[in-house]
């Protein structure tokens, strides 16, 4: 697919490749296969796409941790190859794992960074109580930080990534693991980020969810390609029709394809089983009138099922047209699917 570039872009990808080599009796892996995106300063902007698709390695790329095989970076107007040193003094890197030292303390584990970006240990304390403060960290300012809560830990790593004041922070997989409520407070975050510090946000996530709540723009990445990027309202805009998705009960895997295909108002017909059960999700152009259908087409048919629901098109929907595949189903790969 064909990307647009953005004048004044915070950081532009030009037909990145990178190749790792497989292993004993493995073949070789190609992480990224020609990927281009630019991103807007000022923005947050979401990689989006499943485990293995390409979004750590193009982060680590951009981050100066990796090098292409070819192709081109440019992070805050600088080359990831060239000047790599002026890129690390202008960017800010939370990587899926915790950075902090457990042994530590918040306060030392801020004032530590701070210093070793050039801060003064007048400074370096100045900037790490006022993070503090920011991130609603104070009480635990001299707790070690293996007692603190893992979304306090995280707060913590987005804190250190923002300790020399940055201009791009780049956001691996920021809220896996959290409970709902700390990853909310992680969204408030990063929000109020965008918002008030004016930084761009480099978001690398495979939450659906994530990615439409907090990306300005996005791009959907699938073996190392750009399958398509836009706002998350224009790629939901250029599917037609709504979703159907029926709740399947100890379904007959080539029953319900058949059934579903041989309705003439559903397309892109989709089953997945989950455990005992699963789920048929297809398009339509009739959303008034193939509930009905539907129910009495199972019904004859024999197929167990419960909810049956019309839906608007969702991120899901649109990896589902492009990529050919259901992003929640490459997300649990237990699942077994079958599309039309």
């Amino acid at each position: 697919m064909s990307i647009t570039a953005v004048p004044s872009a915070a950081v532009e990808v030009r037909d990145l490749v990178k190749t790792y080599p497989g292993g004993r009796r493995k073949p070789d892996v190609r992480a990224l296969d020609g990927l281009s995106f630019s991103i807007a300063a000022g923005t947050v902007y979401g990689m989006l796409g499943p485990n293995g698709a390409g979004k750590s390695t193009t982060t680590k790329i951009c981050t100066t941790l990796s090098r292409a095989d070819s192709g081109t970076a440019r992070v805050a107007g600088f080359d990831v190859t060239t000047d790599a040193g002026a890129i690390r003094h202008r960017i800010g890197y939370v990587s899926q794992g915790s950075g902090a030292d457990p042994r530590q303390t918040p306060f030392e584990n801020l004032v530590m960074a701070a210093r070793l970006h050039g801060l003064s240990r007048h400074d370096a304390v100045l900037r790490a109580d006022g993070l503090l403060d920011q991130f609603q960290l104070t009480d635990a300012r001299n707790r070690k930080v293996s007692k603190l809560s893992g979304g306090m830990r995280r707060k913590l790593d987005v804190a250190v990534g923002l300790v020399h004041t940055p201009s791009v922070l780049f956001l691996d997989e920021p809220t896996t693991g959290l409970d709902p409520q700390a990853r909310a407070e992680m969204w408030s975050e990063i929000r109020r980020l965008a918002t008030e510090a004016a930084l761009t946000v480099v978001l690398t996530t495979h939450y659906l969810e994530e990615a439409d709540e907090l990306a300005d723009r996005l791009v959907i990445i699938d073996h190392g390609r750009a399958v398509i990027e836009g706002t998350p309202a224009q790629l939901k805009s250029t599917l037609d029709g709504d979703t159907l998705t029926v709740e399947l009960i100890n379904p007959d895997i080539a029953a319900v394809r058949a059934v579903g295909e041989s309705i003439p108002t559903l397309r892109k017909v989709l089953v997945e089983q989950d455990g005992p059960n699963g789920r048929l999700v297809a398009r339509t152009d009739d959303p008034s009138g193939i509930v009905g259908r539907v129910i009495a087409e199972f019904d004859a048919a024999g197929i167990g099922f419960g909810a049956v629901s019309i839906s608007h098109p969702s991120l899901d929907d649109v990896y589902l047209h492009y990529a050919g595949r259901s992003y929640k189903a490459d997300n649990h790969r237990d699942r077994v699917e079958v599309a039309a």
